[in-house]
């Protein structure tokens, strides 16, 4: 397969804010377990949804799965932060939902639903109670959305809705996406656009002169390794939460340079 290059960007090291999760460092997951698998959908669950305004800087750097500009990253304004009962501490970065309004009549728009991939984390406020403020304080299941994604399921002055939630399948146009990134002999390769389930869980990298090398998850969907990578074509295995693997061969040129993104190919959608 030949080598794809999609841009360049400039390094930058992710500025953790306020609302990321704690734990800026993850370890690598097994794949987990479903009611029903997310190649279908799983059955409607209760949560309650709001908002944050276009203006607000929480997503600049693609808030706590580290996707940096989303819509350059091609997510746009379909995404969403969850509470720490669905976040996962942060292995769910990518996975899809469907959301609807349900239960109020009065700003519902009547008939629509939504499709959004997990780009965020909402940290709880344990200063406020949970009913009282503090949406997404546990056990609250909670769904933080861009205004321009809240109205379509519902009027903006709803403010803090009960909604409906389901897992859906994602599907992205392209391929997987790898940006390159790191140091010396420290990578790190972020992972976007990822169909089918869309949440990593495990990824490997080889270069000409090595084996498959297993990469630890740094933070969100960013995943680093310490190898000897220069001057060699590089080929990327990754692992979905639904135990589905599809491997890109010779993704980035032997002259690949960091801040360079590249594309490799697609889980079925």
């Amino acid at each position: 397969m030949s080598a794809k290059l999609i841009h360049t960007l400039p390094f930058l090291y992710a500025v953790v804010l306020s609302w990321r999760v704690a734990d800026a460092v993850y370890s690598s997951a097994s794949p987990r377990s479903y009611s029903s698998s997310p190649s279908t959908m799983t059955e409607w669950r209760s949560a309650r949804a709001t908002y944050y305004a276009a203006s607000d800087p929480r997503d600049d750097v693609g808030g706590a799965c580290g996707y940096g500009d989303l819509v350059k990253s091609g997510y746009g304004m379909a995404t969403v932060g969850l509470s720490t009962a669905l976040f996962e501490r942060g292995q769910i970065c990518g996975a899809c939902f469907e959301l609807r309004c349900v239960d109020d009549l009065r700003w519902c728009i009547p008939g629509t639903s939504i499709i959004v991939t997990v780009t965020n984390f909402c940290a709880p406020n344990y200063g406020l109670p949970s009913d009282g403020g503090g949406h997404c304080n546990p056990p609250n299941k909670h769904f933080v959305l861009p205004i321009e994604a809240f109205e379509k399921i519902a009027i903006w002055k709803a403010a803090n809705m009960p909604i409906q939630y389901r897992r859906m399948k994602c599907r992205k146009e392209g391929g997987i996406r790898f940006r390159i990134d790191g140091s010396g002999y420290f990578y790190s390769v972020l992972i976007s656009n990822v169909a089918g389930a869309g949440d990593v869980v495990a990824v490997k990298i080889k270069a000409s002169r090595t084996g498959w090398l297993p990469m630890g998850r740094n933070w969100g969907q960013n995943w680093h390794v310490t190898a000897d990578l220069k001057n060699q074509p590089l080929s990327f295995e990754v692992t979905t939460s639904d135990g589905v693997t599809v491997v890109s061969y010779n993704v980035a040129p032997k002259d690949w340079s960091l801040g360079q993104t590249f594309e490799g190919k697609q889980f079925e959608s």
